[in-house]
């Protein structure tokens, strides 16, 4: 005969008002490979882009005038690498899938991540379905393509 381990009761009720963790809706976002890479309070739609790649912005750190994010990233840090833009150079600490090895995130301060105040996300990276390519991966691609032709 099996042995019972624990005995638990779930007892929920309709009158009972909700609290700020059952009302606080967390997003997940996938790799294209389909590995789970960031869970977040707020939907990547409705966060503010970078102007000079279309980077989502997640602020890290608290300041006077905002708040900053509540997210889990799972993903490994790289060696940082020098990217050329407008006027000078950016020094990016990337940090990519555990799984495939794709570039999904980076920042502008050393490891850990949140230890800067901003965690960039690259465009079109992340999915929120699983396995599903994202609508904006191959954006640049098109336009690269369109600019050739004319």
């Amino acid at each position: 005969m099996p042995k019972v381990v624990s005995r638990s009761a779930v007892s929920s009720s309709t009158d009972a008002r909700p609290t700020a963790s059952s009302t606080a809706a967390l997003r997940v976002y996938y790799c294209i490979c389909g590995e789970f890479i960031l869970v977040i309070d707020k939907s990547l739609a409705a966060l503010p882009r970078r102007q000079t790649d279309g980077a989502i912005v997640i602020r890290c750190q608290d300041t006077e005038n905002a708040k900053a994010r509540m997210f889990k990233l799972n993903a490994t840090s790289k060696d940082p690498i020098l990217v050329e833009r407008q006027g000078g150079h950016e020094k990016q600490y990337r940090f990519h899938c555990p799984r495939c090895a794709l570039p999904v995130a980076y920042q502008s301060t050393p490891p850990p991540v949140k230890s800067g105040p901003f965690l960039y996300i690259f465009k079109g990276a992340l999915s929120q379905i699983q396995g599903q390519v994202p609508s904006d991966a191959f954006e640049d691609e098109k336009l690269l393509a369109e600019s050739n032709i004319a």
